[in-house]
C-alpha cells in the first residue's frame, strides 16, 4: 500500500514537472523619455500598478527622445513574449514598422496619452480630453484678459507643441476655438503675425527651443516692462512655459508684471512658479486616473473581456478610428495650487 502511494505521488510530481507551464500575462511599457519628470514618474508608477495587479511588466524609456531607440525597444518587447504593449510615443507617426512586428504576433497595442498614427496596429487609446485642455487654456486667457469686453486690445503670442505629436493638434484646436474670434475682431493682437503651427511650433517640446523663440520675439518686437506691452502667452505645456518664462524674466519681467502664461502637466517647477505668481495656470492630468484606465484595459484584455471606451469617433489616426477612453483634466492656478504642492 505504501509503495503504491509512493509511486502515485512520484507520478504526480513527474506530471507537474513536465506539464506545460502557464505563462504570466506580460505587459511591455514604452515611455518616450526619462528626462522629463512627468514621463519618468508615470513610467514607474504604471509599472508598479500593473505588477500589483498580477502582471509581468518590462519597462523601457526612449532615452533622450530617441525615436530609433524606442522602435528597437518595441521590437524587442514584441519578440520577448509580450501580450500587450502600452506605448507613449516620441513620434507617433514613426512606429509603423515596429508595431507591424507586434501586430503579426497578435499583440494588443494601447497608445498611451499620445496617439500613434498611420497604422492600424493600434488597438486602443487612453488619454485625457486634449481638445478640452486647449479650450481650458484659451478660455483662461479670454476670461482673465477680459477679451469679450475690453476696450483696449490685448497683446498675446502663441506657442504650439511639437509637430510630430498628434496631441498638439488637439491642444491647438481647443485653444484657437476660444481665441480666434478675438484675434479676428482685433481684441487680441499678435504683433509677431505668427499664427500657424508651422510658424509657432516647438520641436520636441523643448524648453530650450521655446526660450530661443521667446527671446527672439522680445528682441524683434521690443516686449518688456515699460516697453511694448505683452499681456499673455499661450503655451500648451509646462516644458514650453518654462522656456518662455526664463526669457521673460531675463528681460525684466517678474511676478508683479508677468504676462499670463498658460501651461499643462502640473510639473513641480510649474506649480512652484504658479504659487510664486509667475506662471498663470497649468492643467493637471491626474496620472492615477490614466494609470487606472490602463490597468483596467490590460485586465480586461487578459480575461478576453470587452475594453471600456467612451469615444469611438474622435481619434482618427490616418489608418483607422481608434477606440478611446478619455479622462478629464483639471485647471490649476493660484486659487487652488496649494492642493498639489508638497
Amino acid at each position: 500500500m505504501n509503495l503504491v502511494k509512493l509511486l502515485s505521488c512520484s507520478s504526480v510530481v513527474a506530471m507537474m514537472c513536465f506539464a506545460p507551464q502557464v505563462h504570466a500575462y506580460k505587459v511591455g511599457l514604452s515611455m518616450p523619455t526619462q528626462n522629463e519628470d512627468r514621463w519618468y514618474k508615470e513610467g514607474f508608477a504604471l509599472q508598479n500598478r500593473l505588477k500589483n495587479a498580477g502582471f509581468e511588466v518590462e519597462l523601457f524609456y526612449g532615452g533622450d527622445v530617441d525615436v530609433d531607440l524606442q522602435n528597437r525597444q518595441l521590437i524587442r518587447l514584441a519578440n520577448s513574449g509580450a501580450n500587450v504593449l502600452v506605448v507613449g510615443p516620441i513620434d507617433g507617426s514613426a512606429m509603423t514598422d515596429a508595431l507591424a512586428v507586434a501586430k503579426s504576433k497578435g499583440i494588443a497595442i494601447i497608445s498611451y496619452d499620445r496617439l500613434i498614427t498611420g497604422t492600424n496596429a493600434v488597438s486602443y487609446y487612453a488619454t485625457f480630453d486634449n481638445e478640452m485642455v486647449g479650450h481650458m487654456q484659451g478660455k483662461y486667457l479670454v476670461d482673465k484678459l477680459n477679451l469679450a469686453t475690453t476696450s483696449t486690445p490685448k497683446h498675446i503670442e502663441l506657442f504650439y507643441g511639437s509637430l510630430n505629436d498628434n496631441n498638439a493638434k488637439f491642444f491647438w484646436k481647443g485653444a484657437m476655438d476660444e481665441l480666434r474670434p478675438y484675434i479676428q475682431s482685433g481684441q487680441a493682437v499678435i504683433k509677431s503675425g505668427q499664427t500657424t503651427p508651422e510658424e509657432v511650433n516647438t520641436p520636441d517640446w523643448s524648453g530650450t527651443e521655446a526660450n530661443k523663440r521667446m527671446s527672439d520675439l522680445i528682441d524683434k518686437l521690443g516686449y518688456g516692462p515699460g516697453k511694448t506691452r505683452l499681456d499673455g502667452v499661450l503655451c500648451p505645456a509646462d516644458c514650453i512655459s518654462e522656456g518662455v518664462l526664463f526669457a521673460l524674466k531675463r528681460n525684466g519681467y517678474d511676478s508683479s508684471n508677468m504676462p499670463l502664461v498658460t501651461g499643462q502637466d502640473a510639473v513641480p517647477d510649474a506649480l512652484k512658479s504658479i504659487a510664486d505668481g509667475e506662471q498663470a495656470m497649468t492643467i493637471y492630468k491626474n496620472p492615477n486616473e490614466l494609470c487606472n484606465t490602463i490597468v483596467n484595459m490590460v485586465t480586461r484584455l487578459s480575461k478576453g473581456e470587452p475594453v471600456d471606451i467612451n469615444d469611438t469617433s474622435t481619434y482618427d489616426n490616418g489608418a483607422k478610428v481608434v477606440d478611446t477612453y478619455l479622462c478629464e483634466p483639471e485647471l490649476i492656478d493660484k486659487s487652488n495650487v496649494s492642493k498639489l504642492l508638497n
